[in-house]
Parts: structure tokens; C-alpha cells; sequence
């Protein structure tokens, strides 16, 4: 199942002639795949790329595009679960932290950098709030350390005055301001590009990964497979199977119900909040262990989120914050802002659905207890459902469930690798200090190689003016990367589209240089 080898390409490249000759290989496989995915999310290529790795033959299929669902809507953080100890769920808080470790040492330190938190203490700040935000704080440097995570690569908590604060947060309303609390976390320069990273070190690995392709009559021994952009239709069979679905799994599994928790984001200029360099962090009303947070992004922007609200009914393809929503972040962020942000001062929103367990059926075998946080791996109708979990812990979900499919199916397979597999891109260093810091930042590695393989004119030159996106980087996502329309490229590979302003001034030169690269990939 891995690429030919004249073909010109990586191993780890995704393009639409991959995926074709890949399809029609599927179809006509006689042998049983030792492991079918469904699901094309964080979870589902960290899945696909464990089981590669141990010399499993895998495919994963998802409906639509990689990291379509709740994996493009997070925010952004590669955390080491302080949220957790608030509510006493000390393993899962050393479990994430352990994570983070692997992903910013090891898996992937080109995509994630240790980001600042800013906790800042008024006059008016609850004094049982700011003892606990300290105390929390300190039982952060316990995680980090107990980790094994040096103070270098995430510099311990410590108290610093209010002009300190001011420095990082420019933003910061000063009356009142006494001090705050510094702390450090990692921060991913898109969760997108994560997914997309895990699964082209997938294919590397000889996994077959089929976008646009949609599985039904899911059971454990196989599915039918849909061609969403063709119409054609076959079966593949498999010794396991693993439903890696996100909110969409009891669609697949339909002994799992969801209870999906909504959480939302709110766009801004980054020069709103006097362009920081540290996340704004502020408590949700008295609360010592709910936060908003207003976090620096790609692109000049600042998220504003997030939300934790109960979204009931069909799950939508994009899902739609409500008008408290929106009004309960501004009314947070603003209690720390000298100018206070409103409507105006909003380019773009954002929301993703949590993917809780709501319910098991009777019978099922399960590996977990606390279902409302911690991830299920669940075994029902023949079929291995993994769901739940933060992006920070897909690692640990991948291998769990696929200890689960080589253990009931007996395939041989070798141990687990990916806890220090580097990503493509997590190796070697540009070398050449002309690179535009942007494409540094989202590439690693693989930085030169993106400019080297370009055949579009002006490839160094940005997608539209103030977008920090190279037409380079637009024709990588189409050779390299795997995206088969201009919504891959703007949503999902550069995020562009999170401001329609910006993918409405970027589409024109994105579709040109689609229609040039699609010819050449096909």
C-alpha cells in the first residue's frame, strides 16, 4: 500500500493522483486490510499513523477533509490540563502534560512554542481567586516538572508587577492593576496543520489516507466505501476496525450516544488588544477553574474563547455560536480591557462541538470511568470506537485503541514508536535566514522544501496583501498536502478563512494557482 517509487514524490505527499490510484488499489484488494479508520480528525490520523508505524497495513477514509470537524476548531493549545486539578482529575492532568512534553520535544517542536499566560490581579480581584490562581499556577510547575519538561522550554510561574504585565498585554486597563501571574503553556500555530502533519507522516509510513470518502454499513470485519467526489461505490473488508468518527461516531456506532458541548471563538485584530505577546487569561465570574482567554494567533489575529455550552440535536458540518455566546466573551475579556472590545471589533467567529459521552450501550466493553473528560475506547457490534479526549492526548488515545484492534485481532504487530516519532517537518532546520518567518513557523524543516518545489510565479510572494501566506505555501497544500478544493485550502491548510474578508481578498490568486497545481497533481 505505499506510494510508488516513481512517482516522483515523498512518501508523505497527499495529492489528488495519490488518492486516485490509491482508491482503485482499495477497491480491487483481495487480502483484508489489518486495520480500516473511520474519520479523518486528530484522532483518526494519530490512529492511522500508530498503526502504520507498528507495519500494520491501514487506510483511513473520511467523508470530507482532514480535520474538517471539532480538530480545526480548538484553541490552539497544547495545554498541560491545570484545568483538570481544579476538579481533582490529577491522572488526566499528568497524562496531559506528559503528552505535552512528547509533542513539544519529540512529535512535533516545529508546530507548538511555549506561549505566555497573563493572569493579571486588580484591586477588585477575588482574594479567594487570586490565591488559587497562584497555588494552581504552582501545581502547574509540579506537572511540568514531574513531566520532565525543562523551565527552558516552558519557564516556571512567577509573580511579576503591573507594568510587567502591561508590557505583554498592551491592552491591559491599568487602574486597579496590581499585579499578575505569569505562566507557561505550549501553543500550536494551527491545530489544523497538526492533523495534516500526522497524517502525511501516516502515509509516509505506508498508510493509505482517502479524503472524500465517505464509510457506511460500518461493521468490525469491513464498510462500503462512497467516492464522494466520483459517485463510485465498493467494499473493503478489514480484520478491525476503529471508529475515530469525532461527534459524528454514534453516526457510526450507533450503541454510543453524545452529549456534544459547544465551545466558541471570537476573531480579532491583534492590534485591538494593542498587539500582545501573552494570552490574557480572566476568570468567568468568581470561578477559579473556568478562564477566557484572549490568545495570539497566525495572521495578526487574537482568539477570544471559549464557551462550554450544551448543543443538543443534529450535529452540523460547521457549527454556529448563539448571541450569548458571543456577548459572554466580550463581557469577560472586557473586565480586564482599557477599551473595551464590542461587536465591531469582532472579524470573525468560531465554534467547535466537544465530542462528551453521553451513554454507552448495555454490554459494551469500555476502558475508562469519568466518560464526561477522560476518552472512551469502547468495543461494541465488532467495532472499536474511540472518542472524547482533548487534542493534546490523541497520541495516547491512538495507541489504546489500536492495542485494542492487534490484541482482539491477533495480527502481529511491532510495539508502539509514536510516543518520540517525529513528524515530517519536526526534523532538521531551515537554513536559509531569507525565509519568510510565517512559513518558518507552520513548515519546520520541510521550510526550503516548500519554496524548492514551487512551479507557481512569484512564490515567495504573499497570497494578498497583510495575509502573511506565500503562493507557495498554496500550491504545497495541493501537491504535498492533500487539499482537493479551494475551501481545503482557505478553511482548513492556512485558515485564511476564519476572516471572509481575507479569504474574499485571497481567492482569486488561491483559485488560480489551484487550477495550475490541480492539472499538474491529477
Amino acid at each position: 500500500m505505499n506510494g510508488h517509487p516513481d512517482d516522483n514524490i515523498p512518501a508523505g505527499a497527499l495529492n489528488a493522483s495519490r488518492r486516485s490510484r490509491e482508491l482503485a488499489e482499495l477497491a480491487t484488494r483481495t487480502e483484508p486490510l489489518d486495520l480500516l479508520v473511520v474519520g479523518g480528525g486528530i484522532t483518526g490520523v494519530g490512529v492511522a499513523l500508530d498503526a502504520a508505524s507498528r507495519g500494520l497495513s491501514v487506510a483511513l477514509v473520511e467523508a470530507q477533509d482532514l480535520a474538517f470537524g471539532t480538530s480545526r476548531w480548538s484553541s490552539k493549545l497544547v495545554h498541560g490540563g491545570l484545568r483538570y486539578l481544579a476538579s481533582g482529575n490529577v491522572g488526566i492532568a499528568h497524562e496531559s502534560a506528559v503528552e505535552r512534553h512528547r509533542i513539544m520535544t519529540d512529535i512535533a517542536p516545529h508546530l507548538v512554542r511555549s506561549m505566555t499566560q497573563v493572569l493579571p490581579v486588580f484591586d477588585d480581584s477575588p482574594v479567594l481567586g487570586r490565591l488559587a490562581t497562584r497555588a494552581g499556577m504552582f501545581a502547574g510547575d509540579i506537572l511540568r516538572h514531574n513531566a520532565k519538561t525543562s523551565a527552558q522550554l516552558l519557564p516556571r510561574s512567577r509573580k511579576v508587577s503591573g507594568e510587567q504585565a502591561a508590557e505583554l498585554v498592551p491592552g491591559l486597563r491599568r487602574d486597579g492593576l496590581r499585579s499578575a501571574v505569569l505562566a507557561a503553556d505550549g501553543q500550536l500555530v494551527d491545530d489544523a496543520r497538526l492533523v495534516v502533519a500526522v497524517a502525511r507522516t501516516a502515509a509516509a509510513h505506508g498508510a493509505v489516507i482517502l479524503t472524500y470518502t465517505r464509510a457506511t454499513e460500518v461493521t468490525g470485519d469491513g464498510a462500503t466505501l462512497t467516492d464522494v467526489r466520483t459517485g463510485r461505490r465498493f467494499a473493503v473488508a478489514a480484520r478491525s476496525v476503529i471508529n475515530a468518527a469525532g461527534v459524528w461516531a454514534g453516526e457510526v456506532d450507533h450503541s454510543i450516544r453524545l452529549r456534544p458541548s459547544r465551545g466558541t471563538h471570537l476573531v480579532v485584530p491583534a492590534e485591538s488588544l494593542g498587539n500582545p505577546a501573552g494570552a490574557l487569561t480572566v476568570p468567568v465570574g468568581d470561578s477559579i477553574s473556568r478562564f477566557v482567554f484572549a490568545l495570539p494567533q497566525q495572521l495578526g489575529r487574537v482568539f477570544i474563547g471559549l464557551t462550554d455550552e450544551d448543543a443538543p440535536g443534529p450535529i452540523p458540518d460547521e457549527p454556529q455560536p448563539t448571541e450569548a455566546e458571543i456577548d459572554m466573551l466580550l463581557e469577560t475579556i472586557n473586565k480586564a480591557l482599557a477599551r473595551p472590545l464590542d461587536r465591531s471589533d469582532i472579524v470573525g467567529v468560531f465554534s467547535g462541538l466537544r465530542p462528551l459521552v453521553d451513554q454507552v450501550g448495555a454490554g459494551v466493553e469500555m476502558s475508562t470511568s469519568d466518560l464526561s473528560r477522560k476518552h472512551l475506547v469502547a468495543f461494541t457490534g465488532g467495532m472499536i470506537t474511540v472518542v472524547g479526549g482533548k487534542l493534546t492526548t490523541y497520541r495516547q488515545m491512538a495507541e489504546q485503541a489500536v492495542d485494542a484492534a492487534v490484541t482482539r485481532s491477533g495480527v502481529p504487530a511491532g510495539p508502539c514508536i509514536t510516543a518520540t516519532l517525529p513528524l515530517i517537518g519536526a526534523t532538521g532546520a531551515a537554513t536559509d535566514s531569507a525565509l519568510p518567518a510565517s512559513l518558518v513557523a507552520r513548515f519546520g524543516g520541510e521550510s526550503e522544501h516548500v519554496l524548492a518545489v514551487a512551479t507557481t510565479d512569484r512564490p515567495t510572494a504573499l497570497i494578498a496583501p497583510g495575509i502573511d501566506v506565500t503562493r507557495a505555501e498554496i500550491e504545497f497544500a495541493i501537491t504535498h498536502e492533500g487539499a482537493c478544493t479551494i475551501s481545503d485550502i482557505l478553511a482548513r491548510r492556512t485558515r485564511i478563512g476564519l476572516v471572509s474578508g481575507d479569504a474574499d481578498r485571497a481567492t482569486g490568486a488561491v483559485a488560480e494557482i489551484f487550477e495550475g497545481a490541480a492539472e499538474t497533481s491529477a
